[in-house]
C-alpha cells in the first residue's frame, strides 16, 4: 500500500483528469444540444475527395523516388532527434 503522502501527490493529477473529463463532456453535450439539425441524404453518403481512381485497382508499384525521400527523411529525423537533447546540454 502506497503512504498517505505518496497520495496525496496524485491528487492534482486526478483533479485535472476530472476537470478535462468534464469540460469536454460539456462541450460534445452542448454541441449536440445547440447545433443545426439539418438531416438530408446528402449528408448521409460517404464522404471522398480526389480525384477520380486512374487504374482499377491500388495494388500499383510506386516509384523508387519515394522510397528514398521516406528513407532520408527518417534517416535526417532521427539525428535531430539525437542532436537536440545534446545541444540543450551544451547549452
Amino acid at each position: 500500500m502506497l503512504a498517505a503522502s505518496t497520495l496525496v501527490g496524485y491528487a492534482g493529477l486526478a483533479v485535472m483528469g476530472i476537470i478535462c473529463l468534464v469540460i469536454g463532456s460539456v462541450a460534445l453535450l452542448l454541441s449536440k444540444i445547440l447545433g443545426p439539425k439539418q438531416p438530408g441524404r446528402l449528408k448521409d453518403v460517404a464522404y471522398e475527395c480526389g480525384m477520380d481512381p486512374l487504374q482499377p485497382s491500388a495494388r500499383e508499384r510506386y516509384s523508387v523516388h519515394f522510397y528514398l525521400v521516406a528513407i532520408l527523411f527518417i534517416i535526417f529525423d532521427l539525428e535531430v532527434a539525437f542532436l537536440f537533447p545534446w545541444a540543450v546540454s551544451l547549452g
